[in-house]
């Protein structure tokens, strides 16, 4: 089974390609490009170099959010339109879930952040000790603090691009039990987005169906609504 999976939902652009279970490739771009430029050739790149056309995978998985809402709209435009073009399936991938899988086997909750503005994350949490991420908070947008007050006693990982923004309040708060994990295991890797892909078939979909993984409404939504609340 050959599975492509694209991720465009947050800073780090990135393709991988499975093959029988197994990485063939891996591609992450964090350029400053935009991700409508780099992520195309980038999958005609993975597919030349493991010898492969979009005909024989088996199923397009993309990371469907949450995340910013314009690189999710990519990603998600991206796969609907290879698998159609392919007459295969696509998969919708969990941007929290798949950083859940930098820390497999943490004896802890691990706690994936994303960088939400507005003075807020989307966040998760999650139980991987038996090495499968194991879902113990919903996904939420919300303030740090807020999210930090639902956490048990004990260690906690923290992974994804709001670590950055939110680490000294992470310290300030948690102390010796936040687990900040280091630049090279905090980003979103696509190739964990193809694992799990992989690991639900159940997930799988006709590309007609395949939409965002949204929190809150678009920006320009929420702009508008405020406007006619003043009203």
């Amino acid at each position: 089974m050959n599975i492509l999976a694209l991720d465009t939902s947050g800073p780090v652009a990135g393709v991988a390609i499975l093959r029988e279970g197994s990485v063939v490739h891996l591609t992450a771009m964090k350029y400053g490009h935009t991700h409508s430029q780099t992520v195309l050739p980038a999958v005609d790149r993975a597919l030349e170099e493991c010898g492969l056309t979009c005909r024989e995978i088996d199923v397009f998985a993309a990371v469907a959010g949450p995340g910013s809402f314009t690189g999710v709209r990519i990603g998600v435009c991206m796969a609907k339109g290879l698998a159609h073009a392919a007459g295969k399936p696509c998969c919708a991938v969990n941007a929290l879930e798949t950083l859940s899988m930098n820390c497999l086997g943490f004896d802890g909750w691990v706690c994936p952040i994303l960088d939400a503005r507005r003075d807020q994350v989307y966040a998760a949490a999650f139980d991987t000790r038996d090495f499968v991420p194991r879902r113990v908070l919903a996904d939420q947008a919300v303030k740090i603090e807020d999210f930090l007050a639902q956490l048990p006693d004990g260690r906690l990982a923290f992974v994804g691009d709001g670590v950055p923004v939110q680490e000294k309040t992470l310290l300030r708060l948690l102390g010796e039990r936040a687990a900040i994990m280091p630049a090279n295991a905090r980003d979103l890797r696509a190739d964990a987005a193809g694992m799990l892909a992989a690991a639900h078939p159940e997930r799988w979909e006709d590309p007609r169906t395949l939409r965002p993984i949204y929190l809150r409404a678009p920006q320009a939504e929420r702009e508008r609504m405020e406007r006619m609340a003043r009203k």
